[in-house]
């Protein structure tokens, strides 16, 4: 059975989140989206796990649905959380997003229990620690032989285990002799699988993407399809086993869409490959100081493998731009608009989700429901046919679908088409 997943959320109770993130809408918009298996998010803050325990019950084995639930089949929860660890090691401070995954609420009561009494758990759903990832790991181990510590956003500049500003160079370097246990990265938004498969220390890892999303429309903008049973115990042996027979595909944002995949300084507007950052020395043409180097970069700084290489173990993606995205320009009008709101609404009903109108439905089915231009839209987007402006410093890329239109430039760097 096809199931899509995407186990990287957060809740209302995370900072700069969206008041909607809460389990019931949450599951209403997992449903549109398409998305079978979502991520509770933020199962270490007390009041959104007050929540999951009233809540939702067991549907099947680690697996979650909404007890008020009048579906039929209604989307299923995983137990989720994001941690941030900052410490010192080697003299260098470092910054390390994780996610933990729990089969159970026992287990994640047992999470609870160690990080309640080590830090302060309430302040934000993404809890802050000054103990190591390595310590993180420990505790979620000892919680359960099943729960499972997975690196989140592996590359962003700030906080990730390969990031420029406060990360490692290895998943040895952060994790030592606990370093088996960690079978799976998330590639984040600003790179994907076939980036990060040119590091050939990463070949015995899974790679899952997700959508990390703050708010409910921003749910499945990544996300893992596995050909799996509905069981929390059958997903995880997926991603311990890498397993391509199956774990299907990760569909994926292009990744130069990623806020962080090109170098750059926001604030001045300054936008580089990392050719460009080369020339400059790593400084900021207009004020001098140290750009952000971004994802694209760093993976070129640890790569021993060239841009084009493929390995046919590897497991497939799929480059999406969200539905919302495609009607705001076939359709000129802003994403937040309320012909946007009611055209997506409409599609979904008639498509049954956003992921079978992307992935699934026939140009010719397309263009009967959709009109030619969002059709077109949808059929570019999959031939990867389109246009980007990368994004960069906390920047998200500019995507274009259609010619002719004016692309937003930064100060000093020319228009870039990717495609």
């Amino acid at each position: 059975m096809r199931i899509i997943a995407d186990l990287h959320i957060h809740s209302r109770y995370s900072r700069a989140t969206s008041p909607d993130m809460n389990l019931g809408t949450i599951a209403m918009w997992a449903r549109l989206k398409g998305i079978d298996i979502v991520g509770t998010g933020d199962f270490t803050h007390p009041r959104h796990f007050a929540s999951i325990e009233e809540c939702l019950k067991e549907a099947e084995h680690g697996l979650y649905a909404l007890k008020d639930s009048k579906e039929k089949n209604p989307a299923r929860f995983m137990l989720s959380a994001e941690v941030s660890n900052i410490y010192k090691q080697d003299g260098k401070t470092r910054k390390i997003h994780c996610l933990i995954f729990a089969p159970s609420i026992k287990a994640a009561k047992k999470i609870n229990s160690v990080l309640s009494r080590l830090g302060n758990v309430s302040s934000d759903g993404r809890p802050i620690f000054g103990f190591s990832a390595k310590d993180l790991l420990k505790i979620t181990l000892d919680a359960s032989e099943d729960a499972m510590l997975v690196p989140a956003h592996a590359w962003t500049p700030w906080f990730s285990i390969f990031g420029s500003k406060s990360g490692f160079d290895s998943i040895e370097e952060c994790f030592g002799e606990l370093s088996p246990h960690i079978r799976a990265i998330e590639t984040g938004l600003s790179s994907n699988q076939r980036m990060n498969r040119r590091l050939s220390s990463l070949d015995k890892i899974t790679l899952i993407s997700n959508s990390d999303a703050h708010s409910p429309q921003k749910l499945g903008r990544e996300a893992n399809v596995f050909d799996s049973g509905m069981d929390y115990r059958e997903v995880i042996d997926i991603l311990r086993k890498k397993d391509k027979k199956r774990f299907l595909f990760t569909i994926e944002f292009f990744p130069e869409e990623g806020k962080y995949h090109y170098d750059g300084h926001r604030e001045c507007g300054v936008c580089m490959s990392p050719e460009e950052t080369k020339k400059a020395h790593g400084i900021c043409p207009v004020c001098n100081k140290g750009l952000t180097v971004g994802v694209l970069n760093r993976v070129a700084g640890l790569a021993d493998r060239p841009e084009d290489f493929s390995n046919p173990d590897d497991i497939p993606q799929k480059e999406l731009v969200p539905l919302q995205e495609i009607l705001s320009e076939s359709l000129s009008c802003g994403v937040a608009s309320a012909k946007i709101q009611k055209e997506y609404r409409r599609l979904t009903s008639i498509a049954g989700s956003e992921f079978r109108l992307l992935l699934d439905m026939p140009e010719a089915e397309l263009r009967a429901i959709a009109g030619d231009k969002t059709a077109e839209a949808v059929i570019k987007v999959r031939n990867g046919d389109i246009k980007i402006l990368p994004g960069y410093d906390g920047e998200y890329g500019k995507v274009r679908i259609f010619n002719g239109v004016e692309m937003p430039v930064p100060k000093t760097a020319a228009q870039r088409s990717l495609f």
